[in-house]
């Protein structure tokens, strides 16, 4: 799969997460409150990431347990560390809401790399590399 088609598949998913995190949570806001609501749907939209990107965007015949931690590890190194450090190196010369938009944007980086290199290596990466995935087949 082209580099241009699987940065538009994520654009995609990431569109859709975004929807679906928004949605539930005006939803569940007026019966849950601010802080569970959030939670729920922070967590139901990380879930149809991984699906969706692991499935869709980065083409995963399956999803294990480890694709998971390593998800949730480059997600949060994103969004809780990255996101963070950008936003308190640009908020001086530039306004707080230019600097959160850069913060955002260097974590939608560092999650598409990480995403695509760490968590879903597909066996078409690993051929430009040189390693070889799935199981080797011998003659006879």
């Amino acid at each position: 799969m082209s580099h241009r088609r699987t940065a538009t598949r994520f654009a995609i998913v990431g569109v859709l997460n975004t929807a679906l995190d928004v949605g539930l949570f005006l939803l569940l806001h007026p019966h849950l409150g601010l802080v569970l609501a959030n939670l729920v749907s922070v967590s139901c939209g990380m879930a149809c990431s991984f699906v969706l990107n692991g499935r869709y965007t980065f083409g995963a015949g399956r999803l294990t347990w480890a694709q998971a931690w390593r998800f949730v590890l480059a997600t949060g190194t994103a969004m809780w560390v990255l996101q963070p450090l950008v936003i308190a190196a640009l908020v001086d010369p530039l306004p707080l809401a230019a600097a959160k938009l850069g913060g955002v944007a260097v974590g939608i980086a560092a999650n598409y790399l990480a995403y695509r290199y760490l968590v879903w290596p597909s066996a078409e990466h690993g051929a430009e590399r040189g390693v070889r995935h799935g199981p080797v087949r011998t003659s006879g």
